[in-house]
């Protein structure tokens, strides 16, 4: 998967628990898609300072999906659902025990 992307849901999970400083920085480039250039000129910092930010931000959103895997669980849960519906109208019973699998795994 494209890093940048990847980096965008790391960040819709984990944004909050990075500085406000780096948190600012990844809101720029991943919601506003800002390029670095356009993030120094904005936050007044040179481009080898918002590049530096960036990668030690995306560094502490891999460490926060290595210790609590939350993406990871909602990618599961996600595909596990998608599957569901497609069996809901070719064989409800399964899809019924799929759900409830699901749902164990919670507990």
């Amino acid at each position: 998967m494209n890093t940048r992307i990847e980096t965008g849901w790391l960040y819709d999970f984990y944004g909050p628990l990075l500085s406000p400083r780096q948190n600012e920085m990844m809101k720029m480039w991943c919601e506003d898609d800002m390029s670095l250039s356009e993030i120094a000129e904005e936050t007044g910092v040179s481009r080898q300072a918002v590049s530096t930010m960036l990668h030690a931000a995306q560094r502490h959103l891999a460490e926060y999906e290595k210790k609590l895997g939350l993406l990871a669980r909602h990618r599961h849960l996600t595909e596990g659902l998608e599957k569901c519906l497609v069996l809901v109208r070719t064989d409800p019973a399964m899809a019924e025990r799929k759900i409830n699998e699901l749902l164990n795994e919670e507990e």
